[in-house]
């Protein structure tokens, strides 16, 4: 089988590379293949962000911008898109980007390794909120800034180039040429490697006729196998153009968000829903995780360290898993089946993920352990959704990640809540059946014994919160605008 042509605008033109590998990562093709040396790799996991590119799209008409990490996003994933590095955005002339103009004037970079992932994660802000009229903050900055990781300089004059970009002389997109480009590449041939269906019952024709293939969305996960453990994928189905999956739509009692919706996209809507996830959210990896990775692909890959699950686990969400002979519907703690095991059938493939809308007297709150603040995999994560009525618990709901093999919901400790009045003492009693509910490993992150003390913990700082409490974590810090 032929690997697929990839056709991509870069710097106003269009690049095409022909018998590109399906596994072949976008970084590889970058560095390797165009000399766009530019671009660093330093992780390779999408931890670090010095791989930091920015992606352009059409959607509804416009041009949307989006910082993703290189270093573990598949090369044939951009086909039909745009792509800017760090040598694409000063002026032909030499002037500049504002980006780059203003981490030279802040004195941002010191050894430089991490500069172009900076910049570039700059650029999309500057993209999507300078160009727009927007102001940014020193908190915006920091939450679009939490995937790049800097070892020498030092946050704060990276900080002050974010907020110094609006000052400096503007430099704008050519969009409509770049979306006159985009328009010529729709029309494209088949792969037989790289399969990229547009449309669902495209895409469960072809998983039918291809069970073996690889399914992929933002490959936040697929592309570690890759640069980790080296394997090699004959052949890759990737969902993320598939239109149906890539909506997230109302109905009155959930929302449906689509498999292929990004986890930016999908956090947006649960927010909207729930304010009070707004920092479990920005915590989630760092955003160009979150402009890659989808819901969906974090909910099928199913770790016991994803932050989704244990969440939607809590808010009582339903998965949907669709295959060409029809489609079911189960609660998302009857998904898995053991350490990354789930209960898909060869031809299906998680279509949507269904969320109850909030209901009258709902008490939520998300809880995430790790040893960095920004950007970092959990060691506990635990989510406690209760409906309290007259002092008693009248429904509970509580999500469990890092103290199993599967994502879990904490059924020992619901029912140890469940009826009882609200007091220090049943909090105490839940936190007890928690800590006796599970029997979590050691490894890297944490001890076994850590985790169940912390699980127990959370439980009660639960409490305290429910109580009014507030300034006990790091959560209710606000970073303060820059005194000038």
């Amino acid at each position: 089988m032929e690997p697929k042509k990839i056709r991509f605008v870069r710097r106003g033109e269009l690049v095409s590379l022909e018998n590109v590998p399906p596994e072949r990562t976008l970084l590889e093709l970058l560095r390797e293949d165009l000399g766009c040396t530019g671009t660093k790799e330093g992780c390779g996991e999408g931890d670090c962000g010095a791989c930091t590119v920015v992606l352009g799209e059409e959607r509804e008409g416009r041009l949307a911008y989006k910082a993703i990490n290189s270093c573990i996003r598949l090369a044939h994933s951009v086909d039909g898109l745009a792509v800017w590095t760090v040598e694409d955005i000063a002026a032909a002339d030499g002037t500049l980007h504002p980006a780059q103009e203003a981490m030279v004037q802040c004195h941002g970079s010191q050894c430089g390794f991490c500069t172009p992932g900076f910049v570039m994660s700059l650029f999309g802000m500057y993209q999507n909120h300078t160009c727009q009229g927007e102001a940014i903050s020193r908190a915006l900055a920091q939450e679009e800034l939490s995937g790049n990781l800097c070892r020498c300089t030092g946050y704060r004059p990276i900080l002050d180039a974010a907020q110094q970009m609006a000052e400096l002389p503007a430099m704008r997109v050519d969009e409509a040429a770049v979306l006159a480009q985009l328009a010529a590449l729709r029309d494209e041939a088949p792969s037989s490697t790289y399969l990229l269906p547009k449309s669902l019952p495209e895409l469960l024709a072809l998983r039918a006729q291809h069970p073996q293939a690889q399914v992929v969305a933002g490959c936040t996960d697929v592309g570690l196998w890759v640069t980790k453990m080296h394997m090699q994928f004959p052949q890759v189905l990737d969902v993320t153009r598939v239109e149906e999956l890539r909506r997230i739509e109302p109905y009155e009692n959930h929302i449906a968000i689509g498999a292929a919706a990004t986890l930016t996209e999908a956090f947006e809507a649960l927010v909207e829903q729930r304010p009070q996830l707004k920092t479990f959210a920005n915590r989630f990896a760092g955003l160009p995780v979150r402009n890659s990775g989808t819901l969906g692909g974090n909910v099928a890959n199913g770790s016991p360290i994803g932050d989704s699950m244990p969440l939607l686990i809590a808010l009582g969400a339903h998965v949907v898993l669709m295959s060409a002979r029809g489609h079911r519907d189960l609660p998302l703690e009857s998904f898995y089946t053991g350490y990354r095991k789930n209960v898909l059938a060869p031809d299906e493939v998680v279509a949507w993920i269904k969320v109850p809308r909030p209901t009258a007297g709902e008490t939520l709150r998300a809880y995430k352990i790790s040893k960095r603040y920004d950007d970092d995999i959990s060691a506990v994560c635990l989510v406690v959704n209760a409906t309290i009525e007259n002092g008693v618990v009248a429904q509970v709901r509580i999500g469990a990640g890092g103290v199993a093999a599967t994502p879990a919901r904490a059924l020992q400790a619901e029912a140890a809540l469940r009826g009882q009045a609200w007091t220090l003492e049943a909090a105490q009693r839940a936190t007890a059946a928690l800590r006796a509910e599970f029997q979590p490993i050691s490894d890297m992150r944490a001890s076994s014994a850590y985790r169940a003390e912390v699980l127990g913990n959370l439980m009660q700082r639960f409490w305290l919160e429910s109580q009014g409490l507030r300034q006990i974590n790091l959560e209710s810090f606000r970073l303060e605008e820059a005194v000038t």
